[in-house]
């Protein structure tokens, strides 16, 4: 007799601010992932949406898809796990009162990855200013996650294919991320850095099947300091931690200026830039990949994938909102969970060398 078919992969969509277009988008991308169609495989995948079972039905019903959406329901790959809201929620309307509803998606989510239920979860956009005035102090879901994984470090990794160059695809890692500008030469160390550079170099191996990932690491100060005469970092730090890593069977290069790295002739052969700013390397991949990029958090014990956007409360239920970075953070987490349970996921525009 074959053996039987490998029960399906669980996700957990967590659908985000309730006032913003997560909710929109999740129902947007699993109505256009439906079934077997874009390779998804029917049966392979259970998709389970955390979220409030009303609110998802009344924002169906709004973007003119309800009965789309019960049919969905009804083939059994999509289930919601209904989480109540705090109060009541108009779209585009933030309200303070649903700040720890929205923590309480991000808890259920990880609880079911660290108790074996879920084997990736993909985060729609939060508003971190309603989690705050909840009176919760909240930087960001890379962040949170780290704290609620007791890891160390994590690293905020975003990915995505570039239309204007044949769809080529981009990886840009941050050493730093939401810290303001001035803070960031100090939060530069050669054991912080060294620390980052292995958990890319894991990550892209365990989790993208790279064999030997090649890392192209931008310095900090224009022209990659000028041999010293527009600032140290990429003498006293930056290079010397790339040395560490080198030295650990890292394949970590540079420090290049990063004004001229974003070009597909330096890119060709490299599978990840590691900017030191959060600007310094999110500016040139939204520019060219925004809209389908995936953020993807490494470093974690488990798998994170988020869309590259924010909440866009002014599209939340008028039907305008785009959701092909759901679809792609939803493809980019099958990839990767087909990698670290041995199923090798297909479809996903973040996998692979360019």
């Amino acid at each position: 007799m074959p053996d039987p078919a490998p029960a399906p992969l669980a996700l957990a969509i967590t659908t985000g601010e309730p006032a913003g277009i997560g909710p929109d988008i999740t129902i947007g991308a699993l109505l256009q992932l439906g079934g077997a169609a874009n390779g998804m495989g029917h049966g392979a995948y259970r998709f389970h949406v955390i979220g409030d079972a009303r609110l998802l039905a009344q924002r169906a019903e709004a973007l003119g898809v309800a009965h789309a959406w019960q049919r969905r329901l009804a083939d059994g790959d999509v289930v919601v796990e209904d989480v109540a809201l705090g109060v009541a929620c108009e779209a585009g309307q933030l309200d303070a009162r649903n700040g720890r509803y929205v923590l309480a998606l991000l808890d259920t989510a990880i609880d079911g990855l660290q108790g074996g239920r879920f084997a990736a979860m993909i985060t729609a956009p939060v508003q971190k200013s309603t989690i705050n005035d909840a009176g919760v102090p909240f930087t960001g879901h890379t962040e949170y996650l780290a704290e609620r994984a007791a890891v160390p470090r994590v690293v905020m990794m975003l990915a995505g294919p570039q239309p204007a160059h044949d769809n080529a695809m981009l990886r840009v890692a941050l050493a730093t991320t939401h810290l303001p500008l001035r803070a960031v030469p100090d939060a530069l160390t050669i054991p912080m850095l060294q620390q980052t550079l292995k958990i890319v170099d894991h990550d892209l191996r365990r989790h993208f099947g790279i064999a030997r990932p090649r890392i192209l690491v931008t310095g900090l100060n224009p022209h990659a300091g000028e041999s010293g005469h527009m600032g140290r970092e990429e003498i006293d730090v930056i290079g010397p931690a790339l040395a560490l890593a080198c030295d650990a069977d890292i394949d970590a290069r540079g420090p290049y200026p990063a004004d001229t790295l974003f070009q597909p002739r330096h890119l060709r052969d490299a599978d990840c830039v590691l900017a030191m700013y959060h600007d310094q390397g999110l500016a040139p991949l939204k520019y060219g990949t925004f809209g389908h990029g995936v953020n993807i958090t490494l470093g974690l014990p488990f798998i994170r994938t988020s869309v590259d956007h924010g909440t866009a409360l002014d599209l939340a239920g008028t039907g305008r909102a785009e959701h092909g970075s759901m679809i792609e953070a939803i493809r980019c987490a099958i990839t990767m969970a087909g990698h670290a349970s041995g199923r090798h996921g297909n479809g996903a525009s973040a996998n692979g060398r360019h």
